[in-house]
């Protein structure tokens, strides 16, 4: 019985010791240009070809999820993950958790808060945010199924209530089927696509 207790409070322990911490805008902004801290950003090739904060590292959240473990041991401590507003750095924070990081930082707000603050952009080809996507794709599906039930067939207001369902999933469990199938796109695909390998090499690079 003392041995469990022993282990349950080691364990409890462990546990206390893994972290998200938000890093703020602005300690990174205090940095310059080009801030002097790892940063790791999740969002999809074409939204980091986009606009992206100089001296990130592209690391897209669906690369990231499928190698957690991997990216969890190459990452230093103090590496701070971003995307366009946080929802996605989150994810890849409790995934990095998952996979054995202790600690994980976050930046607040994401790339639009640091835009916002005053930050400069590196700039490129342009293509919307993946938020802007989905918010577009499913506006446009409510809506074909709304008027299609009124003109064409009444069952594609099933069209609707499947994409409110999927809305209201995507908030519970902080997940979004939408903006994956979205990041396949041929519009979201960049110039050149980020491997496991040149991502973790760009991180270290960095240090």
């Amino acid at each position: 019985m003392a041995e469990y207790s022993a282990a349950h409070r080691s364990i409890s322990d462990a546990r206390l010791l893994m972290s998200i911490t938000d890093y703020a805008v602005q300690d990174l902004l205090a940095e310059g240009t080009t801030p002097r801290t790892v940063l790791v950003d999740v969002r999809t090739p074409a939204e980091f070809e986009t606009a992206h904060i100089d001296g990130s590292e592209n690391l897209p959240l669906d690369l990231l999820l499928k190698n957690s473990s991997e990216v969890a041991d190459a990452l230093p401590g103090d590496a701070v993950v971003l995307c366009q507003s946080g929802v996605r750095s989150q994810q890849a924070a409790q995934a990095l958790l998952g996979a054995g990081a202790t600690h994980v930082h976050v930046l607040a707000g994401g790339i639009k808060a640091y835009a916002d603050s005053g930050g400069v952009l590196r700039r490129g080809r342009q293509v919307w945010d993946m938020e802007r996507q989905v918010r577009l794709g499913a506006g446009a599906l409510v809506a074909t199924g709304v008027l299609g039930s009124q003109f064409i067939n009444p069952k594609l207001k099933w069209l609707s209530f499947g994409i409110g369902s999927g809305l209201v999933f995507a908030a519970v469990s902080n997940t979004c089927g939408m903006a994956y199938a979205l990041g396949k796109m041929p519009w979201n695909t960049a110039q050149a696509e980020p491997t496991l390998e040149s991502a973790l090499e760009g991180v270290t690079a960095t240090q």
